[in-house]
């Protein structure tokens, strides 16, 4: 099909006839999938290759054939950006394989232990069947909400710093390559300076839930300073200026302008924040140890956690390796979902308004 339009040039009385080559129709990329899809099944059937080769296959059809047809109906910038589509959609295809073959294998394996029982009982005095999660559930939420009490004030506090104070002077940079550099250090680093900290004061060989938020904050803390300063950034200064322009002090301006303006994005960077460390289990392995029972005191010794409880669970089964190996599959789908939960919610959080800057007479 040649799509023919009349432009007007220079001279209003004539026009300039423009002829352009066709378009392929609509259902051009769902075809070229079919039959990519289709003489991938036909050459991995006779070479007898696994599902996946033969999904792989296709994609490379796919992203190779559309392009070309593009290219003789259309034209060569079309087929450029067929091309640059195709293969977008071919890096998120191979970026969910493994995140929904991951999420499958988890939910047929854990729901099953899913009952009142797993959610309400810990291991004591448990052998062979039974038992469940409550007191690593209870101690990942006990040592979580510790870890944001010391992360948040000192990185909300931080990044007040770095955009309302220290603007470009040395300390300000100095304080940037720290915190990006704590951005990249591994977690055992944490659980390694956490536990060093409480054994030079309480001796070698401590184990505590405190211990365990410490070190926990120690990750929690460049990430809320980066998403803090960034949202920030974000506050038009012309709030600041008004602000000034009242006499209000600058210390003022910042608690009643700044921050309610930014105050949702700040709450997203937290949120993600708690969910980026729930899941940690090597600084938690070091410091804060494992129980089977029921732990509500963070200094009163060792406690359970969620991620701590499915590295046991799977690698140190004891005498019934089915019951305990179900236990933490079981343990790993409650933990994915109290990471959806905790991105669900950052996400909500992100899109509430503002608060007033001025409350009402």
């Amino acid at each position: 099909m040649t799509d023919v339009l009349f432009e007007p040039i220079h001279q209003p009385q004539f026009a300039r006839l423009v002829v352009r080559k066709g378009r392929l129709p609509g259902w051009a990329p769902a075809l070229t999938a079919v039959v990519s899809l289709a003489a991938a099944c036909l050459v991995g059937i006779g070479l007898r290759w696994s599902p996946f080769a033969v999904v792989a296959l296709a994609a490379a059809l796919h992203a190779a054939a559309l392009p070309a047809w593009s290219a003789v109906v259309e034209n060569s910038r079309a087929a450029v950006d067929r091309l640059a589509t195709s293969l977008v959609w071919v890096a998120l295809a191979v970026a969910l394989v493994p995140l929904v073959s991951l999420i499958q294998q988890v939910v047929a394996l854990g729901a099953g232990q899913i009952d009142g029982e797993f959610l309400t009982w810990s291991m004591r005095n448990v052998i062979g069947s039974g038992g469940g999660i409550y007191h690593a559930v209870v101690g990942t939420v006990l040592i979580t909400l510790a870890a944001t009490a010391i992360s948040v004030p000192l990185g909300l506090l931080a990044a007040i710093y770095l955009v309302e104070y220290g603007g470009s002077s040395r300390t300000a940079a100095g304080l940037r390559f720290l915190v990006d550099v704590m951005t990249g250090i591994p977690s055992i680093v944490a659980g390694l300076f956490a536990y060093a900290v409480f054994a030079l004061v309480l001796g070698p060989g401590i184990h505590l839930g405190v211990g365990g938020s410490v070190a926990l904050s120690l990750l929690m803390v460049p990430i809320v300073v980066r998403s803090s300063e960034e949202m920030l950034r974000l506050v038009p200064v012309e709030l600041r200026e008004a602000s000034y322009a009242l006499g209000v002090p600058k210390w003022r301006t910042v608690v009643r302008v700044v921050l309610p303006a930014a105050r949702a994005g700040i709450i997203t960077g937290v949120t993600l924040a708690i969910a980026r460390v729930v899941g940690e289990t090597a600084p938690l392995l070091i410091i804060a140890g494992a129980t089977d029972s029921v732990n509500t005191n963070l200094f009163g010794g060792q406690m359970e956690s969620l991620p701590v409880f499915i590295y046991y669970s799977y690698t140190q089964p004891g005498l019934h390796p089915e019951y305990a190996q179900g236990h933490a599959w079981g343990a790993a789908l409650v933990l994915i979902a109290i990471v959806v939960l905790l991105n669900l919610a950052a996400r909500a959080l992100g899109r509430l308004p503002a608060l007033r800057v001025h409350r009402r007479r």
